[in-house]
């Protein structure tokens, strides 16, 4: 999932004739969802967008408040073309999620942000029309978000676990034979080093 998220001092969204969304200072958030996203990178975005720390605080101390610090709007705009994948000078969107279920997933977006933040303060465009976005960037400040790709292939699952439980085993064996030895034969050279004759400057150590 990849979105864009953009410092705003007012942003709006309108389809035809009609304003469908606006909001005064805030995020304008451009939204695209792929067809490898699950319920995890929605919670990683969701998160990123509301604790972003884009704002000042009451002091004027840039970059110290998120938008949910200062009660500011956020308006959500899908963009399937975030996905684009150029082929030569020509946009290829299949990695982009079908409409028929990106849109429940979207929206599901909107719920899970409204539920941790405040609802009245998350606008939306018009998922699918054909929109104009106005965007009046306050900077200008742009942050691109990419959820973590996990891997998907169960041999690459598979080899990542293992790793972890020899990892984990190694951990709870603690120190091996070997490296107690190797331990034993520096302490041993280090004494060696430091009983040198008096007046022997090769013998003498830094402090």
């Amino acid at each position: 999932m990849r979105a864009i998220v953009q410092r705003v001092t007012k942003a709006s969204v309108t389809v035809g004739e009609e304003q469908v969304g606006s909001i005064g200072r805030g995020l304008c958030v451009l939204l695209g969802i792929s067809v490898e996203d699950t319920q995890k990178d929605a919670d990683y975005i969701v998160r990123k967008i509301l604790n972003l720390r884009l704002f000042e605080d009451e002091n004027g101390r840039a970059w110290t408040k998120s938008v949910m610090d200062r009660d500011l709007e956020v308006l959500c705009v899908s963009q399937f073309t975030l996905q684009c994948i150029l082929k030569g000078n020509k946009p290829d969107f299949h990695a982009a999620m079908p409409a028929e279920l990106a849109q429940p997933f979207y929206n599901s977006i909107l719920e899970s942000m409204r539920s941790s933040y405040k609802p009245e303060l998350i606008k939306d465009g018009k998922f699918g029309a054909y929109m104009q976005v106005h965007i009046q960037n306050d900077g200008p400040v742009t942050i691109e978000l990419t959820s973590p790709a996990g891997p998907t292939d169960p041999k690459q699952l598979s080899k990542q676990e293992k790793q972890q439980q020899r990892k984990e085993k190694t951990r709870s064996k603690g120190p091996s034979e070997s490296g107690r030895d190797k331990g034993a034969l520096r302490s041993r050279q280090d004494h060696n080093a430091s009983s040198g004759a008096e007046g022997d400057v090769s013998s003498e150590r830094e402090p």
